[in-house]
């Protein structure tokens, strides 16, 4: 009780001193999620597609897609979780949508509705990216997969993966 009584003050300032840093840490802080912060603002370029098919988990084949696009694909990520994506799959366009990361920051969601093709046609209202798995992000590169992408198949189970590889140019 004598220490107590002699180092009041200190005692008590160390318990307020803990407080405050308890206080501080807690806080919410701007940019803390990196995923987000990878995404957002510069333009993603499309630079490879590859469609991979699978039995089970045996990759059978792979096909790289848009080896003769001359248009440039780019992805652009707001702040305000919109989302634009021109010239998707080489069919002059300019869709918007919003974006949203669910299962710890891992998969993409978008509501991007483009015109994509199939057997040489134009079909409209695709869903391009309404789940896709993020498989690299950094400062440079961003890679996702979407199509079968589900972790339950049995081993007679065939399954289509396309996998988009994106780079930041350097001048968007």
């Amino acid at each position: 009780m004598y220490l107590f009584i002699k180092y009041k003050f200190s005692f008590l300032a160390c318990i307020g001193l803990a407080c405050i840093a308890l206080l501080i840490n807690s806080c919410k802080k701007d940019n803390s999620d990196t995923v987000h912060y990878f995404l957002v603002g510069e333009k993603w370029q499309l630079a490879s597609v590859q469609r991979q098919t699978f039995v089970g988990d045996t990759l059978k084949k792979t096909d790289t897609l848009n080896t003769a696009c001359d248009s440039i694909q780019k992805f652009q990520f707001n702040s305000d979780n919109t989302c634009t994506y021109e010239n998707y799959h080489c069919i002059p366009q300019i869709n918007t949508g919003t974006w949203q990361l669910v299962s710890d920051d891992l998969v993409l969601q978008t509501n991007l509705t483009v015109k994509d093709t199939l057997n040489g046609a134009i079909v409209t209202n695709a869903k391009a990216f309404a789940y896709a798995q993020i498989i690299n992000l950094g400062q440079y590169s961003f890679v996702v997969q979407t199509g079968d992408v589900s972790s339950y198949y049995t081993s007679k189970t065939r399954r289509v993966i396309t996998r988009y590889g994106f780079i930041h140019p350097t001048n968007n």
